[in-house]
């Protein structure tokens, strides 16, 4: 067990090797090479784009496109001024508008975003789509996914490890540890790794928007109309992957002063 408990610690503190450049930290991270994520994550992207409707050429692509375009150009403002030059020389930004009711957007390690339709009715202005761009900008910068990755195989090693030190008892004892660890993990650490992510991606999305050039005051404003679509109806946040809606609210209220400070030291001081 000991063994056990020390392999899984050394794999632990293995993982923790990467610093966030927009935090300062050190994050959960074992892909450490780009180029041991992106290749795979690129081609999984294009596959995607095979299997389902992408809508060219039309006006709310366009304003997806030129969004995202900004939304990068200002994250390379940022990281070459903050001592990062060259950090996203590995990233491929490619900005899709997918024909799909749900109400979402994603983007894949190495800036690979994808808008469905069915958001573009919450977004209404180009400055929502910018709110949901810097989003999901935010979430391939901090390498969210490969932490994510990286979470979910120490999760499986815990598991393991449960298992190995259960094997002396009864079948149905043993079930029952598996089934505390699974929730315990679950809840008290999987799902606050990841609504930890969503306020990080706030933030972050908040300063790049003001970068490039749009209210970031307009971000909880969105998430108010994004409430107002849910009808209010959302699981208790202890067992959600995102904070509340209120929670977001709140904290893209008050961050958003801040995010505007930032955009002053690169020279913006209106927004479009």
């Amino acid at each position: 067990m000991k063994k056990i408990g020390l392999v899984f610690l050394a794999v632990f503190l293995l993982a923790a090797c990467k610093t966030n450049p927009f935090t300062g930290k050190n994050t959960l991270n074992m892909y450490k090479s780009n180029q041991s994520l992106f290749p795979s994550a690129f081609a999984q992207y294009d596959k995607f784009l095979n299997e389902n409707k992408v809508i060219k050429g039309t006006k709310e692509s366009e304003t997806i496109k030129r969004v995202g375009q900004r939304i990068a150009s200002a994250a390379e403002r940022w990281l070459d001024a903050n001592g990062y030059p060259g950090y996203l020389k590995d990233y491929r930004w490619e900005y899709n508008l997918v024909d799909d009711k749900a109400v979402n957007a994603w983007c894949m390690p190495g800036g690979k975003i994808v808008f469905y339709t069915g958001i573009l009715p919450v977004t209404q202005t180009e400055t929502g789509i910018a709110v949901v761009m810097g989003h999901e900008v935010a979430h391939a910068l901090a390498d969210h996914g490969a932490q994510r990755m990286t979470a979910g195989t120490l999760q499986q090693v815990g598991a393991i490890s449960v298992m190995v030190a259960t094997g002396k008892k009864t079948a149905q004892e043993q079930q029952l540890w598996m089934q505390a660890y699974g929730v315990a993990s679950q809840v008290g650490g999987m799902l606050p790794f990841s609504r930890s992510h969503e306020s990080e991606a706030d933030a972050i999305g908040l300063q790049l928007m003001a970068i490039a050039g749009y209210d970031p005051h307009e971000a909880a404003e969105l998430w108010k109309r994004m409430k107002a679509k849910s009808g209010g109806k959302a699981p208790p946040e202890i067992l959600s992957t995102h904070p509340s809606n209120d929670a977001r609210i709140a904290n893209l209220t008050r961050l958003a002063p801040a995010a505007v400070a930032e955009a002053k030291k690169f020279g913006v001081t209106s927004f479009r």
